[in-house]
């Protein structure tokens, strides 16, 4: 009786722990950097930010102009692809899906790529990328419902279906582009990155992600009950296609939304969940806040090691899926995930 007691107590203490992590690494993130800054400045510049007064030093501009908001957007961003990621496994029930399954992640790129090109701006290659990764989200649930009904098989190949057109449409942006100005452009974009935010960038990405995870938190005791599939779902009373459309739909607007500000930042999605059930196990009461903050503070570790580790800021795409590949084959190969059991 006492282990079992002593178990649940370590058992919630790592809840809260993993909850509070990307708290100590913010603080961190806010001073490193080429200009290394003290903790001490790193609150005083908080402090005066959070009393309203402004910046009294070079150091506290820096702190609150450049990298308060990159850091802010990372953990956003980071939340947002864990916690899609998390619902997207679970009501799919398959280890490999994450947020691009739909075709969200493709056909934002296309809509950057498109705007890049047309455009050469910025802020509407964001709000090309979102319209154009809720439009491929669309795409796929037609072409489910016109075979049949969106149940979860066709909705999945018609995401991938949908994801490799955008695709093959982002190829031919960036042939008819410009090699010169244009297409260095479009191909750092789509790496993906965060040296381009500003606050202007933080009252969307706020609003969709914070309505978004709270929506997939107060319905993560649904996501258990999908995962023990549709006919024992629908026996206990809900509406399992009415609620999948709906976690699809949420989970694909932030995936959208994060694209539009981050650019294309892939194994977020994928690795995040795998990690959170070998921490907290597949109860999506506890999975899936673990996956929001396990995203936020992986995606702000990979952003400050992407603007510090090198002389150059490497994009977050790169880093990602330098850390994130070799960190999803130690999970499978040595750690029990929840799929198994």
């Amino acid at each position: 009786m006492m282990k079992l007691h002593e178990a649940r107590r370590d058992g919630r203490l790592l809840f809260w722990g993993l909850l509070a992590l990307p708290i100590p690494l913010a603080l961190l993130a806010l001073a490193l950097g080429r200009y290394a800054i003290s903790p001490g400045g790193v609150l005083q510049a908080l402090g005066h930010a959070l009393t309203g007064q402004p910046p009294a030093t070079s150091a506290e501009t820096l702190v609150l102009q450049v990298r308060l908001p990159r850091i802010l957007a990372a953990l956003l961003i980071g939340a947002g692809l864990g916690g899609s990621g998390a619902a997207f496994q679970g009501i799919f029930k398959n280890p490999l899906v994450d947020s691009n399954i739909l075709g969200v992640t493709s056909g934002a790129g296309f809509g950057a790529a498109l705007a890049l090109l047309l455009t050469g701006s910025l802020p509407l290659a964001s709000l090309a990328a979102f319209v154009c990764g809720m439009a491929a989200v669309l795409l796929a649930h037609v072409g489910a419902h016109t075979r049949g009904g969106s149940h979860t098989l066709m909705l999945t190949l018609s995401g991938i279906l949908v994801g490799s057109f955008f695709s093959a449409l982002t190829s031919l942006v960036k042939i008819l582009a410009d090699p010169l100005s244009t297409l260095p452009a479009i191909t750092f974009w789509l790496l993906g990155g965060l040296s381009d935010v500003t606050w202007r960038d933080l009252p969307l990405l706020f609003i969709v992600t914070g309505l978004g995870t709270a929506f997939l938190i107060a319905i993560r005791w649904q996501l258990n009950v999908l995962s023990l599939g549709d006919r024992e779902a629908a026996a206990l009373g809900l509406n399992t296609r009415q609620i999948k459309l709906i976690v699809v739909g949420v989970a694909a607007l932030l995936t959208a939304v994060a694209v539009a500000v981050g650019g294309v930042i892939g194994w977020v999605g994928l690795v995040i969940p795998h990690a959170g059930r070998m921490l907290v196990g597949p109860d999506h009461r506890r999975l899936l806040p673990v996956s929001l903050s396990l995203g936020a503070a992986f995606l702000l570790a990979i952003d400050t090691l992407a603007r510090t580790a090198l002389p150059r800021e490497v994009p977050l795409g790169v880093f990602t899926g330098l850390v994130g590949v070799p960190a999803l084959f130690v999970l499978l190969r040595w750690a029990k995930t929840g799929w198994a059991e």
